[in-house]
């Protein structure tokens, strides 16, 4: 949790150390160790909630599009499948639209893992969200705008190669 004296610290630091991209990895960390604590009582992280959260969301999805929304390399997706099915949270199901590729679906015993998970974290995110204010749709649309930002540049420099 962020202290008076971490606030304070963060505005010293050095011109060229503070920028758009340092203080969202400074925010990053804050927001994961902040979702670590409140979903912890799950059995789940933030990562993995947050990946139980895309699955929970609707279709089925491959492993590229979930290394893509979690900008990561195929190995670590497979790392998390790998662990998410050994807990028999998640299951691999044929991709009608690609035979050599497959969806990834939650279990119901992840779905059950996740909704706890989503009830634990609820009063964090409602805390986040009413301190903010009014503040907190723009913050949500400038997050937004960075990281499609980021993916575009991301997409240019790979292109570059």
């Amino acid at each position: 949790m962020a202290t008076a004296d971490t606030s304070r610290t963060m505005k010293e630091l050095a011109p060229g150390v503070a920028n758009v991209l340092f203080d969202t990895w400074l925010v990053s960390r804050a927001v994961h160790a902040l979702i670590d604590e409140a979903v912890k009582a799950s059995g789940l992280d933030a990562d993995e909630f947050a990946v139980y959260s895309v699955l929970a969301s609707g279709d089925a999805v491959t492993p590229s599009d979930l290394a893509q929304w979690m900008a990561a390399p195929p190995t670590t997706v497979s790392s998390y499948v790998k662990r998410f099915e050994k807990r028999g949270h998640v299951i691999r199901a044929p991709n009608p639209e690609d035979g050599r590729s497959y969806r990834l679906q939650l279990t119901d015993t992840g779905r059950e893992i996740h909704r706890t998970a989503g009830e634990l974290f609820a009063p964090t995110l409602a805390a986040v969200e009413s301190a903010l204010g009014s503040e907190a749709g723009g913050i949500h649309e400038q997050l937004l705008a960075l990281r499609k930002t980021i993916d575009n540049l991301g997409a240019s420099t790979e292109s570059d190669r």
